[in-house]
């Protein structure tokens, strides 16, 4: 089970090169160091499972996750590109998908996040980082955040499975979401519904939210 991770949040410019090559070499690079030393060996036996915890935003990239997000856009790259011919070899890859989960690792990100430094960014950009984003974000969590224990029970039904699948969501509610995605491949439809959400009707989803 591949669970190592890191995150990071915040507008493009206030965020260094060295700290995104940091953030993918947990991410990405040392997933792929776990599998180079697993799957010879599973090769040999004809038999293994490995289990990747992914995220919801290896589907769909959020807003202020880019380097986060592009990591987990790897990873599932990574394993799709994989799984063929891992199963040649009778060795199944599976991604658990979780949407937020509540726990200290996404509290101290954005503990950070609210006292970091925007100058390197444009004043509006800044703003709706801090007075849109975060705060939608709080609402979010408190409202459809997953347990650590609960994502440890579906990656136990992963692992438990006699035909583990290849991609596991464990929230239902970014169902829609990925579906939008597929549903338009211009990337049209998905765009402008984000677009909508964060700058014209974040009232509306805050209210639902709660």
């Amino acid at each position: 089970v591949s669970n190592a991770g890191v995150g990071m949040a915040g507008p493009l410019e206030c965020q260094s090169l060295a700290a995104m090559q940091s953030l993918m070499d947990t991410n990405f690079f040392g997933l792929v160091r776990l599998v180079k030393e697993v799957l010879p060996d599973m090769k040999r036996r004809r038999g293994g499972h490995i289990v990747v915890i992914s995220s919801i935003m290896g589907l769909q990239g959020i807003v202020f996750n880019d380097v986060y997000a592009a990591s987990k856009f790897a990873v599932e790259g990574f394993c799709e590109s994989l799984v063929v011919q891992a199963l040649r070899f009778n060795v199944a890859i599976s991604l658990v998908e979780p949407g937020p989960v509540t726990t200290e690792f996404e509290a101290k990100l954005y503990e950070e996040a609210k006292h970091a430094d925007y100058s390197r960014t444009d004043p509006e950009t800044a703003d709706i980082f801090t007075n849109l984003y975060l705060r939608n974000s709080k609402d979010i969590f408190a409202s459809l955040g997953q347990t650590p224990e609960d994502i440890a029970e579906h990656t136990l039904r992963v692992i438990e499975a006699a035909r583990p699948p290849f991609r596991h969501q464990t929230n239902v509610a970014y169902t829609p979401m990925a579906a939008l995605k597929h549903a338009d491949p211009s990337g049209a439809l998905m765009t402008d519904a984000f677009y909508k959400l964060v700058f014209k009707y974040d009232a509306v989803l805050r209210l639902s939210l709660r």
